[in-house]
């Protein structure tokens, strides 16, 4: 900007730019996040930023909204230098960010939640909870979400919670929104919504810094995009100047195609039977209704389905989460019964959606949180063997290729990937026949995507039988031998590889649940 030979654009382009950090850096004991990291925020724009897990996105984006503050460099928003202390002052400068992982009070209900330190209040100090309640009830209309202002966020699901989480930066009406993998749990009717959404902030003047591992979508709605690897910046520009090859050869500099590639393995015996599994729902109803299938050994069974249409139920109800579920499960020829503990010890393990909540204690090491499930295999007589867990650690860590610099540190020091590859590490410490797993790619990125579909890959060619949801149309009908179409509760449709395409995927999934129970094509095995 002091170059001598601006031209009007490179001034236009500078003047443009409402916040910028100039060689921002963070270190941390053995790591360093941020190295000299320059990065501009532009005017009423969809700043896109990228990286692999790791890169230091998270990190820049806490120290903008004042989580964290810089070793080094410094901030200049609209022309003057500031050191926001905390989240509070970030958001009175006019910054507001919607985190990656949710941060919801599971107890509260939307509207209190919507408005946590924020509350308003008659004369100063009784909150007023009609109105909380009904500026919450415009919120979520305007992002076309039937959900009561007074319902608990406890009973939401994890797509619902991340639209309460848009709503509360929403209400916020800040100049400047950093929204961090907003639509890792959403449909895709969801995502069009909020793309809406970002249209009419943008028209108003308000600059959106955007984070996703779904890069078609940040190339339709991105203005800018920058990319950092490994911390440091690797290269910016505008949207209309780059293309896909662009983006990851610059994220991970290595071809990513082999993500997508089928996996070869032998479908052996079978290996479960689901048969009429049911579960009532609250008010009447079933949010499954029959549901039977089978799975073989060395097959891996992918589940589409938009939100709603009870996939992660059927986890649950096949880990017998839910007393009130109904129908057999059929393990290696023998009855499943029983709750969590006994279904683990049985064969059979799930890998939750929401790693933070349910797959992950964020207060424990790596290394605890790897055993936690199978605990009673390190014992020697009354005490654990120190021995026997480290050899089991040691030997996950390198075949799953987790980076960690010492499994001491806690969880919560690590990527969203290598977090990922720690439950799958859990997982497989239990000694599963058949495993569970529910969006495992949420949150990642293309590269931690490449290594969680090896991983994959690698465990059906042993002969384990894995199920996998997901609701990325790519990924199910590149990494399933099979696919199982679920609407509301039920099957709707099921297709080997072959059939599979897009359109048959959408449309099965759309399928009403009367249309399915009228004309019996619902629920076939395997």
């Amino acid at each position: 900007m002091s170059a001598p030979a601006a031209t009007p654009e490179q001034v236009r382009t500078f003047d443009d730019v409402i916040l910028r950090a100039e060689q921002v850096s963070k270190v941390y004991p053995g790591t360093v996040a941020l190295d000299k990291v320059d990065f501009n925020v532009y005017r009423g724009k969809v700043n896109v930023l990228v990286g692999e897990n790791g890169a230091g996105k998270s990190t820049l984006m806490k120290i903008l909204a004042g989580v964290q503050q810089p070793t080094e460099g410094h901030l200049i928003l609209e022309g003057e230098p500031i050191q926001p202390k905390s989240p509070r002052e970030a958001e009175e400068m006019g910054i507001g960010i919607i985190y990656q992982e949710l941060n919801l009070f599971p107890n509260l209900s939307v509207a209190e939640n919507i408005f946590m330190a924020h509350e308003l209040t008659a004369g100063g100090a009784v909150i007023h909870h009609g109105q909380q309640e009904e500026r919450t009830r415009a919120l979520l209309a305007r992002l076309e979400q039937p959900i009561s202002p007074k319902t608990l966020i406890q009973y939401l699901r994890i797509g619902q919670q991340q639209i309460v989480e848009i709503a509360k930066a929403l209400a916020l009406e800040v100049k400047i929104l950093i929204m961090d993998e907003p639509t890792s749990a959403l449909s895709t009717a969801e995502v069009e919504v909020l793309v809406r959404v970002i249209d009419e902030l943008t028209a108003s003047g308000v600059s959106i810094i955007y984070i996703s591992h779904k890069l078609e979508e940040l190339m339709q709605i991105g203005d800018y995009i920058t990319v950092l690897r490994d911390g440091r910046k690797i290269a910016e520009a505008p949207m209309a100047e780059v293309d896909l090859p662009w983006i990851i050869e610059r994220m991970v500099g290595r071809d990513t195609a082999a993500s997508y590639r089928p996996p070869q393995h032998a479908v052996e015996r079978e290996l479960l039977r689901v048969e009429d599994i049911t579960l009532p729902k609250y008010g009447g109803g079933f949010l499954l209704d029959h549901v039977s299938f089978t799975l073989r050994a060395g097959e891996v069974l992918g589940i589409y389905g938009l939100m709603g249409a009870g996939r992660t139920e059927l986890f649950e109800c096949l880990m017998g989460l839910h007393p009130m579920a109904r129908g057999d499960v059929w393990l290696g020829g023998k009855k499943l019964e029983g709750q969590i503990d006994k279904r683990i010890k049985q064969g059979i393990m799930l890998i939750p959606e929401d790693r933070q909540r349910e797959g992950l204690i964020p207060e424990l090491s790596v290394a605890d949180n790897m055993l936690l499930a199978s605990l009673r295999n390190y014992l020697r007589g009354p005490y654990l063997s120190r021995a026997k867990e480290e050899a089991a650690i040691n030997r996950l860590v390198r075949e799953l290729a987790i980076k960690v610099s010492n499994v001491q540190n806690l969880i919560s020091s690590l990527s969203g990937g290598n977090q990922q590859k720690v439950v799958v590490a859990k997982t497989l410490l239990t000694s599963p026949q058949v495993l569970l797993m529910d969006e495992p790619t949420r949150g990642i990125d293309v590269g931690a995507k490449e290594e969680i579909f090896d991983i994959m890959r690698k465990l059906a060619a042993q002969g384990l039988g894995v199920i996998f949801v997901s609701t990325e149309l790519k990924e199910i009908m590149a990494m399933a031998d099979r696919i199982l179409v679920m609407s509301k509760g039920v099957i709707t449709r099921e297709l080997n590889r072959a059939e599979a395409t897009q359109q048959a995927l959408v449309e099965a999934s759309a399928i009403g649940h009367e249309l399915v129970r009228k004309d019996g094509s619902g629920n076939g095995g395997g």
